[in-house]
């Protein structure tokens, strides 16, 4: 290659670099697109970048050529340690006309001892400091007017980037130092991280938030512990909507629900003819979610024999579909939930202890309804929204006698049941208001309705009159504040009956002012 040539060739490099200077958007593309113009105009077969860790003396590849993943991994020097670390703790360039003489060469990212070569490594600095280093190398021994060709060149492109990657550096820190700040305040303020699809503020929710932001964006495996009706559904998909996997799918299958004998084909699949009914190939949900998520609900129902499959997969990520032969490799996360006492299985043999341990790695458990009674009437107001909103209706509050109703009863169905005595409510109600009356009789009990309750089990006309008519009464007194004329204007009846009934019923206006 003549003067001219190369000198055209290295003009061409240094445009396309300064274009990628112009468009660059973090550290490792930008290196990466630097190491890709070399290879395509210089005709380069291995280079790398490396830079200096944060607060460290250990400089690691950042981007390189001609090695693989794990030869890059082994890619780390300390100050002083081989060529690359020498150049990096002296800030000069180095220039080794065959690195089969030189026993500097660590050969740490390749494993071609012994073999020839030239190597070339210069510093990336900065306002005196060492940044990174640069080094490609020559698959042959090089004359020195090349050599010393090669060393400028470099030099000029290392020069080039020191301000780019310093820039992006400290761009980096700042917005890493804002995050901590940021995240330090919100923990001060209590201001958790609390997933879209999730509504409740107790401490045991809170907590829930908190193991969700937590385990979210990592590929641990998570059991989701707790009763029926809690939620654990929509913890599973707070994960997944939270993780990097957001984008791909997430598979729900609800192991309870399917019969033993298809369960298998179901999460594994079957080719064609595996047995009767099989007149094709069928794709299982672990393929289905491969790249994503795969979610098994009541995962404690499922069989001894596909528990065993399943403990495969979880250790090897690799299953072969129902009358198949052939060995098939998932990427998939899986997140499981049960509300059975599976530690009190695996001691009656009916759950296996190593699926057990394979599954709790992260354990989250969601605390029942009645063990977060403060999150009743924000959880009745959302539903609330959500049925008025689905049915057309403009119901604006729930009535007091209603709270106190739901506030007392003890909620064995949890979130589900509340759900759907709400969206029941709001389908009966005829006004703005959901009355207890609107609620259903499993909620109607004697303390919540001031009833009295006859020997036979039923309640007397009267009580039930009494009842409905004290519920109208207070509704009234807490809109007019305590004010007892107000009430009876409301009402369309005089103060003195209004205040006849209220000595009847026990009712006490000053206790709403």
């Amino acid at each position: 290659m003549n003067d001219e040539q190369r000198a055209r060739i290295e003009l061409a490099v240094i445009y396309r670099i300064s274009q990628a200077l112009v468009h660059r958007q973090d550290i490792s593309s930008l290196l990466q697109d630097v190491l890709d113009v070399m290879e395509t105009e210089m005709g380069m077969e291995y280079g790398t970048l490396t830079l200096r860790r944060q607060d460290t003396d250990i400089f690691v590849i950042e981007a390189s050529r001609g090695l693989t993943p794990e030869e890059k991994e082994r890619g780390q020097y300390k100050l002083g340690e081989g060529i690359t670390g020498t150049v990096a703790e002296t800030g000069k360039p180095e220039v080794i006309p065959d690195v089969s003489r030189d026993a500097r060469f660590l050969h740490r990212s390749r494993s071609r001892k012994g073999a020839g070569g030239a190597f070339i490594c210069v510093p990336i600095l900065h306002h005196g400091q060492v940044v990174g280093t640069m080094s490609i190398e020559r698959p042959t021994v090089q004359d020195e007017v090349t050599l010393r060709a090669d060393l400028n060149f470099l030099m000029l492109i290392s020069n080039l980037l020191a301000e780019a990657v310093a820039s992006i550096r400290e761009e980096l820190s700042e917005r890493t130092s804002l995050k901590a700040e940021n995240e330090q305040l919100r923990r001060q303020l209590g201001d958790r991280y609390q997933p879209n699809n999730l509504v409740g503020n107790s401490k045991g929710m809170r907590m829930v938030y908190d193991q969700i932001a937590q385990v979210a964006n990592s590929n641990a495996t998570v059991l989701i512990r707790g009763e029926s009706g809690t939620g654990k559904e929509l913890v599973a998909r707070a994960i997944h909507f939270g993780s990097g996997r957001h984008n791909n799918p997430f598979i729900s299958v609800n192991c309870a629900a399917l019969p033993e004998n298809l369960i298998e084909s179901e999460l594994f699949g079957h080719e064609k003819g595996s047995f009767t009914g099989a007149a094709q190939q069928r794709h299982g949900r672990f393929e289905i979610a491969n790249g994503g998520t795969l979610f098994l609900d009541e995962i404690g129902d499922i069989s001894p024999g596909v528990q065993v499959r399943l403990l495969r997969v979880l250790q090897e990520r690799c299953f072969e579909r129902v009358g198949g032969d052939r060995t098939i490799t998932v990427n998939v996360r899986i997140l499981a939930a049960t509300s059975r006492n599976l530690e009190a299985w695996i001691k009656e043999g009916r759950f296996r202890e190593d699926l057990y341990y394979r599954l709790n790695v992260f354990p989250i458990h969601l605390p029942p309804l009645r063990e977060r009674k403060t999150d009743i009437l924000l959880l009745a107001d959302h539903f609330l929204k959500k049925y008025s909103e689905t049915y057309g209706k403009s119901i604006r509050r729930i009535s007091t006698t209603a709270i106190t109703m739901m506030m007392a009863y003890h909620w064995p169905g949890n979130v589900r049941e509340l759900e759907n005595c709400v969206e029941r409510a709001v389908l009966t109600t005829s006004d703005e208001v959901i009355h207890g009356f609107s609620l259903p009789p499993t909620l109607q009990t004697s303390e919540a309705t001031h009833t009295a309750i006859l020997p036979d089990g039923g309640a007397s006309l009267q009580t039930m009159t009494d009842s409905f008519e004290r519920e109208l009464i207070v509704d009234a007194l807490k809109k007019h504040r305590g004010n007892a004329a107000g009430a009876a204007r409301f009402l369309q009846t005089t103060p003195r009956i209004l205040n006849y009934r209220i000595k009847q019923l026990g009712v006490e206006p000053h206790a709403y002012k």
